[in-house]
This record gives structure tokens, sequence and C-alpha cells, in this order.
């Protein structure tokens, strides 16, 4: 392919791209293929000539579409959203164009450079504390600052190895050799709720320390009365606490988890205090859901992803830390082939030093045309506009009166089941079984109808539905379709009792 036929065929592609999300909600959400589908129409090698694009095109849509499930459609309410938008998409472009490897400042320096500036400009956006700031306000170098990320997932286990350096270097200024210290690191403990994301149990897998998952209460937050107690019992079996995790806006419910509290404890303990938001950071970019987030002013390092709910494509995991020093010494690695920068000022830095990879690409693009290209008032028109519809559903499911809401409507998540009375005969209660299995139809149901996608999950053995909107491309028409098949859905289930 010459730039003659690039150039004609990106315009088809483009065409394409934009056929696409014109008529995405008038395909079902959720592919119906089954496993194994591909393999079965594909080639068993790769061809041995030159195939055309016409081919490949065709293939497209008849081979590789029926296998999607559209996660920017509007009426897919499944997991949270993974925003796209068309400014992202053209950044996305541009950096496919760049193709760049950007382990340090000389690979590419305005990649560096516009990563340090949108990280900045991201963290204020959202209200961030100073000392996350890559650059002070005076133009020098801070001590903190941000790094785009893959996934949250990725952020976990980068600053879960940060708060084990921060742990060894305090025992080895107890008077601990380097070697004693690093005996010590099987006694390390990381402190998760049980409605932590996975990518924390994950992150400990992958470091190889403990973990205490610490119970939550009725309203399934972390609070420092429970992380004190665990950490207690552990330090009475001689293990060593290092690192706990709070979560603004859990999987399950959005839970808020008691953040000045998680902070008290953390301080005292000389552990390393991360914050997860990877979906609900994004609202913060509205003032007022910050008071919601009270406490993180004092966290060790803050993450949400920009892919979930803030218009930029995957992937874009914005994570910050206070003090990037037990990040950089845990993660570099001096090798001659990494020529640094003649001139270090605060605009040079190693971002490989900062993430698990070498190689990086240029992420911050995408990001700087969207914060761009929106504005701070059209992201948070966006947000407003996601909380809105979640807060109408809930109200209509209400006034339904066969449904009950069981975690607070907070952010763009609505999570209810069909209530006891709903479904229980006249002769008889209804037993949380039934009513679990009532619940399980009722998405199932929803689900087979093939308009829309959505969810179920589990609250301490209760069956939830979970309705979670924030598409890109979503409208109240969306909204007012998921009221009307949850409607339709709870009626068969009730009439098959």
């Amino acid at each position: 392919m010459d730039v003659n036929e690039f150039r004609r065929r990106g315009k088809e592609v483009v065409d394409a791209i934009a056929d696409y999300y014109e008529n995405l909600d008038n395909v079902p959400p959720l592919s119906a293929v089954s496993p194994g589908y591909l393999y079965k129409i594909m080639p068993n090698e790769a061809p041995e000539d030159p195939e055309s694009f016409e081919d490949i095109q065709a293939d497209i849509k008849t081979k590789i579409m029926p296998g999607m499930t559209h996660w920017q459609s509007g009426n897919f309410f499944a997991w949270f959203p993974s925003n796209s938008s068309f400014p992202a998409i053209l950044g996305d472009m541009y950096s496919s164009m760049f193709n760049i490897v950007g382990f340090n400042w000389i690979c590419s320096p305005a990649a560096t450079e516009l990563e340090t500036v949108v990280m900045d400009w991201l963290g204020k956006l959202v209200g961030l504390d100073k000392r996350y700031m890559g650059i002070k306000d005076d133009g020098t170098e801070g001590t903190g600052g941000g790094v785009i990320q893959g996934t949250a997932s990725e952020a976990h286990i980068v600053v879960m190895i940060a708060g084990r350096e921060k742990a060894l270097e305090r025992l080895k200024a107890q008077g601990l050799s380097e070697d004693d210290a690093d005996k010590m690191r099987y006694k390390f403990v990381a402190y998760f709720s049980d409605q932590t994301h996975s990518a924390g149990q994950k992150a400990a897998n992958i470091i190889g320390c403990k973990t205490h998952t610490v119970s939550t209460g009725d309203d399934l937050r972390l609070t420092k009365q429970a992380l004190q107690a665990a950490i207690a019992a552990d330090k009475a079996a001689g293990l060593i606490p290092f690192f706990v995790c709070g979560t603004f806006g859990t999987t399950n419910t959005t839970a808020i988890d008691d953040l000045p509290g998680i902070a008290e404890v953390a301080e005292s303990e000389h552990m390393w205090n991360h914050v997860d938001a990877a979906y609900a950071g994004a609202a913060l970019v509205c003032p007022e859901f910050r008071p919601l987030a009270a406490g993180i002013e004092r966290a060790d390092s803050f993450n949400f992803n920009a892919h979930k709910w803030m218009l930029t494509n995957f992937d874009c995991s914005a994570l910050w830390v206070a003090d990037s020093t037990h990040l950089v010494n845990a993660l570099s690695i001096h090798r001659e082939y990494f020529p640094p920068a003649e001139d270090s000022t605060s605009f040079v830095k190693n971002y490989r030093d900062w993430q698990l990879p070498l190689g990086r690409r240029f992420r911050a693009l995408k990001l700087w045309f969207v914060l761009r290209m929106y504005g701070a008032s059209g992201i948070r028109a966006h947000i407003r506009e996601h909380v809105r519809q979640a807060k109408w559903l809930e109200e209509k499911l209400l006034a339904d009166g066969r449904f009950e809401i069981l975690a607070p409507t907070v952010f763009g998540l609505v999570v209810f089941r069909l209530k006891a009375s709903a479904i229980a005969k006249s002769d008889q209660d209804t037993n949380l079984e039934s009513l679990n299995k009532a619940n399980t139809d009722l998405v199932a149901y929803c689900n087979e109808d093939g308009r829309l996608f959505m969810l179920s999950t589990q609250l301490k053995g209760v069956v939830a539905v979970r309705v979670a909107i924030g598409s890109s491309f979503g409208t109240q028409k969306n909204v007012d379709l998921v009221l009307d098949v949850l409607k339709e859905s709870a009626s068969r289930v009730i009439a098959e009792l």
C-alpha cells in the first residue's frame, strides 16, 4: 500500500467508522456467537500472497462484526462504560502515525512533556492537591506527578511495588541490613475490602505479598475501625502492614470507603495509601462531587481511568503519586543504551521508570485532544447528564412499585432488584433463594430481549441488578428503553412464578 492508496483507503475506513457509530443503536449490543465460531471460518495459516483491502473489509463485516460486543452502544449497560469519542479517535490516529516507543525523554521530547502537561491539567481539573502535580507553580519540578498507565490494574501493581520499596527503606532506616530487610518481605501485608476490585489481589499475587480482605458492613464501605482491627490482628501475628487501598466508587455499588479514616490509619502505620477511583474519579471534574472524595489529598497515590467515563479511548489510566521517589527507585534500571538528556530540567522525565513495561505509546495525544475539544465544560456536561439519567431511572423504578434500590445512586450506576412483595404469592412468604432466582431471571430475560445488555452481581449473597449508564453516544432514549425492557421482563418473571 503506497501513500496514495493509504489516503483513499483511510477515507473509506473513516467513513466505515462513522457509519458504525451512526447505526450502533440498531445493532444488538451483545454478540450472539458461540465459542469457537471464528476458528471454524478462518484459514489455518496466514496468506502466502497479499490479499486485497476489499476482501479484508468484507471479512470485517461478515466475520469480525458478528463476534463483537458493542461497548460503545447506547444500549450497553453491563460493565462500567469504556468511553470512546471522535476527538480521542483522531488523537489515536496521530499517535499511530508517529508510532514512537517513548521510554525516555529523548525518544520524543514532545511525548514526555505533553504527558507531564496534560496530567497536570487533568489533576487540576479533578481537584487534586498540588503535591500531585509534576510541575510546581513556579515552573520547577515537583516531587509528585502523573503518568498514564494502560489500566487501573497496572496502576495497582506499580504503586504496590512503590509501597514495598517504601517499607523496605523504612526497615533499613531502623538498622536492618539490605539482606535482612529483604528477608522480611514475606511478612508484608496489603489491605483491601471485600468490595475492592480484583486488581488489588492480582497485584498482590504478582509482587508476592500477603493480603488481608477486610469485611465491610451493610453500607459496603471499608471503615477506619475495621482496618484498625485487621492491622492489630496481623501485627500481633508478627506481620508487617505496608499497603492499603481505599476505593472511591466500588465496582458493585459505587460505594465510597472511609478515605479520611483510612488515611489516618495509613499515616500512623507508615503504610502506602492508594485510592482507586477507576470509574468514579471522572466525576470529580464536577465540583459538587468533590466533598465525597475528602481524604484523597492525604493519599500517596490516586488513579482513575479516563477511558471509562471521560470520553478518552482505551487505554488511558491516569495515575498520580504525591512523591515519585519510591516509585522511581523501585522501577529504575539503567543501561548504556538509555542515554540521558544533556540538560536535566523539570520536564525531563523517564516514564519507563513509572511503569512496568519499557516501551510506551503516545497516549497523551488522545487525552490532549479530548481536553481541548470538549473543554472542562463539555466533560462536566457529559458526566452530569449520565448522573441525571441514572437518578431518573431510579425514580421511575421506585414509582413502578415492584423494584427496590439496594445502594444509593450517586453517579451513573443504578443497583436494584425486584422486591419480595412483587413476587410473593398470597399463601407463602418469599425466601432469599426464590428472590435471587427471580432477579437472575429478570436479567436473563432483559438480555434475551436482544435490544440491550446488562448484568447482575451479588451483594453479600443478595442478587442485585446493575444498570451502568455512561455511553458517550447514549441518550435519554436508551434509558427509556432500559425502563421499558425491565418492566416487560419483570411482568414475565412474575407471570411465570
